[in-house]
Order: structure tokens, then sequence, then C-alpha cells
């Protein structure tokens, strides 16, 4: 397969354009070096500098200051690190548990916690819903093609029930920043702090919970703000996803992490320290799509210098674990089942 000789983006990848090099157009666009990449370093210095305002300003109120959402992985659990103990805040962490957590990283959540010395809340909602919401996303529709190029089908419907249910527990208890892990390759650095207003916020949970309201007939709402709550907010809390514009090594926050008890679970693959269901997804995503559900995030962190290309493509070699699937399918109860659809949805749309 041909890929991108810079970062790791394959000719499977929606959109991809090589040029008479084999560079992708996401490649010639970053910043390398000259003026775009200072100009780069100084929105990241600009961010560092509007977030410790933030913190300045939240730390003296009463209650947490800020809500963490937490799924047991090295990118949430630094970030705890961070927000307790570099800028003293008072934090609540949230886990939303899809029934799939690996029993590695419980036991790491749990430990953590009482190291930290937080409040830790973890939401489990009942799994015949889950059920449906993840078998409706292993099926072609749920989601645009465009929300399929960071993330698999499965992720975006875990990632629209986390965000749901952070979002509410914010606007519950009067939270005014929500936390996020997100590494530098997950989110786009002008997203990395930022904060909506009542209205954006009506559009934004409808959006999120359209296509899961559907697959459940209705029921998903109870995990989302409610009306009540988007139109009588007073303050919407900041959006802050410390990794993008903070210095990150990987191997530095492992290590620092690793000092609170944390182990690294051997019960899932490479590019989840977390998630059981995370091959499972991947396996899904990569027969329909025709590429990894992770290339994307791993060539930015090639891009921004953050892993090497080797290390990268170590990661897409291990797509699922083999044994992993076969206990998540058992759960779902699609084992022996036929549920994978070709990518040929994506060409008839074309």
């Amino acid at each position: 397969m041909k890929r991108c000789i810079r970062c790791i983006l394959p000719e499977t990848f929606p959109g991809i354009q090589f040029d008479e090099e084999g560079v992708c157009q996401y490649c010639r666009r970053a910043p390398a070096t000259g003026a775009q990449a200072e100009k780069r370093t100084a929105q990241k210095a600009r961010l560092r500098a509007r977030f410790e305002e933030l913190v300045s300003q939240v730390r003296g109120r009463p209650g947490h200051h800020c809500l963490m959402s937490w799924s047991g992985g090295k990118d949430s659990t630094y970030v705890l690190w961070l927000l307790k103990e570099r800028y003293d805040l008072r934090v609540l962490a949230f886990t939303f548990d899809n029934g799939f957590v690996s029993p590695a990283a419980m036991k790491n959540m749990q430990v953590v916690a009482e190291n930290l010395k937080v409040d830790h809340i973890i939401v489990k909602p009942r799994f015949d819903l889950l059920r449906q919401v993840f078998l409706a996303s292993t099926q072609p529709g749920m989601y645009p093609p465009r929300a399929l190029e960071r993330a698999s089908g499965i992720c975006n419907t875990c990632m629209a029930l986390a965000k749901g249910i952070g979002l509410r527990m914010a606007l519950e208890r009067n939270i005014p920043l929500l936390a996020y892990g997100w590494s530098p390759g997950q989110i786009p650095l002008a997203s990395a702090i930022f904060r909506t207003n009542s209205r954006m916020l009506q559009a934004m949970t409808e959006a999120a919970m359209a296509p899961l309201e559907e697959a459940t007939n209705g029921q998903i709402a109870v995990y989302f703000p409610e009306k009540h709550h988007l139109e009588n907010v007073q303050e919407c809390p900041y959006n802050v996803s410390p990794l993008a514009f903070l210095d990150y090594d990987e191997d530095t926050a492992v290590h620092r992490i690793k000092e609170l008890t944390w182990e690294r679970p051997q019960d899932t693959d490479p590019n989840s320290t977390n998630c059981l269901l995370n091959s499972f997804a991947n396996m899904i995503h990569l027969e329909q799509m025709g590429y990894h559900p992770y290339a994307m995030e791993l060539a930015g962190l090639v891009r921004e210098g953050y892993m090497s290309r080797e290390e990268a493509l170590d990661r897409l070699e291990i797509a699922s674990v083999p044994e992993v699937v076969a206990t998540v399918e058992t759960k779902l109860g699609i084992k022996g089942a036929t549920h994978l659809t070709s990518a040929s949805h994506l060409e008839d749309e074309e």
C-alpha cells in the first residue's frame, strides 16, 4: 500500500493526494520551519498563557474548579495529574463506563484517584442501551464520512456520550472548566480552548444526540443536557485540552503517571490503554473504510514531531487483538454473525 513518505497516511485515506515526491497535501501544508513554525509556536504560547489565566480566575472559587473526562488511559491520566499537581485545581474526575473498560484500567483509576486525592464519579449506562448504539455504530451511514476520518463509528458514539455526560455534569454543578486528555494529534490547536454560548450548546447537543436517539428509539436523552440546563445556563464551561499546547512527550507522561502506580494494561491494542472495545472498533472501521481509524491522529503526531514515522507504522500494524475481539463480539451478541459492510457505500455516494 502506498503511503505518504513523511507521515503515514495511506492511499486509501479519503481525498488523499500525493505530489511527485510522494508527499501528501497535509504534510505539504504543515509548518515545518521558518515563519509558519514560529507562528504555531507563538499560538501555543498564547494558549498556555490563556489557560494559566483561566486557572487563576477559577482557583479561588468554591466547589470543583474543573471536571476531568477521565478514561483511565495514559493521556487523560497525565492531564489529571497536571490539573491537580501542577495547576493546583480542585478536580472532579468522571468516567464514562461503556461496558468494555479494561479491568486493568479500572484498577489504575482506583489507585490513581486515591493517590492524587481527587473525587471520582463513574457513570455506567445500562448495557442493553449501549449494545444498541454500538451495533448501530458498526453500520454505514450512522456518521458522515468526514467524522470517520479521525475516529471509528464506535469511538464517535463513545465520545458523544462521554461529552454529553460531562457537559450535563458541569452545567448541573456549575463547574467552570471541562478538561479532556486529547493528544496533539486528536484535536486541532484552534479548538484547544473554547467556550460556547447557550444557543451553540443546544445545537451541538442536538447534533450529537440525533444518531443515538434514532438508534435507541429516543432513550438516550437522559445522558445529555436537557432543555432547562441549556436555556438557564448562566456560565458556559470552557472546554480545555491541555496536551495540545503544553509540552507533550508520551514517555515522560507515562513515567510520571507510573509514579502514581499506574500500569499499562496488557489486554488492549497498541492504540489504547483503557478500552477493550477499541480492537473491535478498529477492525470494523478498517474493513469498511479501508484505512486504520488512528491513521489521521498518528500522522499528526508524526508531523508535529511527537512520534517517529517508524513507531506510527508499528502501531498501525496491529489494528486489533483477536482474543479481545472475540470477547467483545460475544458480549455484543454477534459472535459468528455477519456484521461487516464493505466500503462500497462510499463509492455509491460519489
